[in-house]
């Protein structure tokens, strides 16, 4: 069974994604910009989701976490919730 772990922020508007993802870029910490900015509740341990398996996550979210490079920033992607920045940390 594949399963991926990744670590996440979400935010309202796709302009504040694309600002954070330049901040990261930059060196910002992600977990400490999740801490700061993230609305999920996530945020608070630095946007760690843990270990999940493919489809428990909304469509738009699995796609990246099950086919997107590991160890990237990818995003902003958009879901029901808002704008995601996704890191996906591990997949095997």
């Amino acid at each position: 069974m594949v399963r991926a772990q990744a670590r996440h922020i979400l935010v309202p508007s796709e302009e504040t994604a694309n600002e954070l993802k330049a901040q990261i870029a930059a060196g910002a910490d992600f977990a400490e910009i999740a801490r700061q900015h993230s609305t999920c509740p996530s945020g608070k341990s630095g946007g760690d989701l843990g270990e999940f398996s493919p489809g428990q996550m909304v469509k738009e979210f699995n796609d990246v976490c099950f086919n997107d490079e590991v160890g990237v920033v990818h995003g902003p992607v958009k879901t029901q919730f808002g704008y995601h920045l996704i890191e996906v940390t591990k997949r095997d």
